[in-house]
């Protein structure tokens, strides 16, 4: 299961119409690296592969993860941060024990 919230829905459409792929979605998985071990990675898709999980939130948003990047991303909550401070996608991932700093990396 991945979780959508409102206000990455609502970024998800905004900047699908932008890159002129409606009908579309993003692109979550995980790859090695990163200070903590692993990486968030993120790609605008105009469709899902063929063995993707396709995971829908508020206003028809999607959200394409592989199964190998699922496996960690089991259970997460994908957010959008609109403060003064910084604007960008956050993680609630229960499998991540431990992240960096900056948020992007993490470990398991």
């Amino acid at each position: 299961m991945f979780q959508i919230s409102d206000n990455a829905a609502q970024v998800i459409a905004k900047m699908l119409d932008k890159n002129g792929l409606a009908g579309g979605g993003l692109r979550i998985g995980v790859k090695a690296g990163g200070c903590s071990g692993f990486s968030y990675v993120f790609d605008w898709e105009s469709k899902p592969r063929d063995n993707d999980h396709v995971f829908e939130g508020p206003q028809g948003a999607k959200v394409f993860v592989d199964p190998r990047s699922l496996r960690v991303l089991d259970g997460t909550t994908l957010d959008y941060d609109t403060s003064l401070l910084s604007k960008g996608f956050i993680f609630q991932n229960p499998n991540a024990k431990s992240t960096c700093g900056c948020g992007t990396s993490f470990s398991v």
